[in-house]
């Protein structure tokens, strides 16, 4: 299908894109990679009058190393995540997700702001930012904030980022000592989207028991969303199968499953689970 007609712009400055998202207001799109827009224009789903491409400002595109974590900017995409050393030494899940979006084509163009921004229920990356406990700057003329990953993600399709606000950088603060993480998805053969997904950050300590841990859920639900109960249920107990299945069985507390033609809200209900543990292990035993 042939998306309906708008004006484009391709700025080279945050400036010059706020500029112009602010002259436009509501008939505005912004542009990152353009796997979640464009197929939304092509259907007539989206039909913005004016396109902001992001993809010529330069800085927005880095990695760079900030006490201890990571400062990325937003229009940094899926291959340079995954095949960063700084964020495979420092946020490896995050390497680790990247690395299992979709294909080579969507992983060089697709970036982790575009996805974070378009609060997909099936995308990777959300769950990971929220494992992460990333906080996110936004850009609007004139002012920045910080939003954290639990306050970020509304609903559906849906964030806490103002219409005339940029998502310009996502911060990971320092893992501490101690922390493994993992990604574990059930992953639709064709499109690579998360039927379920679990990120898991877990914190072991000396005698074996968990300090903390923070258990990111994507694909169930409308939104992703963190594991609460598990995240509780995990903390003081020696990590040992048992445990983790226990803790693994509230991975599903309190989400409204999604029903669709991939799985049943019931299938859904036991994937999660099933993931959670798997995921939990793997950060386990990447602590060690």
């Amino acid at each position: 299908m042939v998306t309906s007609s708008f004006d484009y712009y391709a700025p080279t400055s945050v400036a010059d894109a706020l500029a112009l998202l602010d002259q436009h207001g509501d008939d505005a799109k912004l542009l990152a990679g353009g796997h979640s827009l464009i197929p939304l224009m092509k259907t007539r789903l989206a039909e913005p009058a004016v396109l902001i491409d992001l993809g010529k400002i330069s800085t927005l595109s880095y990695i760079n190393e900030q006490d201890g974590g990571l400062a990325i900017g937003a229009m940094t995409t899926y291959s340079e995540i995954a095949g960063s050393e700084l964020v495979q030494s420092n946020a490896p899940v995050l390497a680790d997700a990247s690395g299992q979006v979709a294909d080579n084509q969507i992983r060089n163009r697709g970036t982790i702001g575009g996805s974070l921004s378009h609060s997909d229920p099936a995308g990777d990356l959300p769950a990971v930012a929220l494992a992460l406990g990333a906080q996110l700057t936004t850009s609007s003329s004139g002012a920045h904030r910080t939003i954290s990953a639990d306050d970020f993600f509304v609903n559906l399709l849906t964030t806490a980022l103002e219409p005339n606000e940029i998502l310009s950088e996502i911060v990971i603060p320092a893992l501490p000592a101690g922390t493994g993480t993992a990604y574990a998805k059930f992953a639709n053969k064709a499109s690579h989207y998360a039927v379920v997904g679990v990120a898991a950050v877990v914190t072991v300590g000396s005698d074996g028991t968990c300090q903390s841990a923070r258990i990111g859920i994507t694909g169930a639900g409308p939104k992703a969303t963190r594991a609460t109960g598990t995240e509780s249920a995990l903390v003081g107990l020696n990590l040992d199968d048992s445990a983790v299945r226990a803790a693994a069985s509230h991975a599903g507390d309190g989400i409204d499953f999604n029903e669709d033609v991939h799985a049943s809200g019931e299938y859904r209900a036991h994937l999660i689970s099933v993931y959670a543990a798997r995921a939990i292990r793997a950060a386990v035993e990447n602590a060690s």
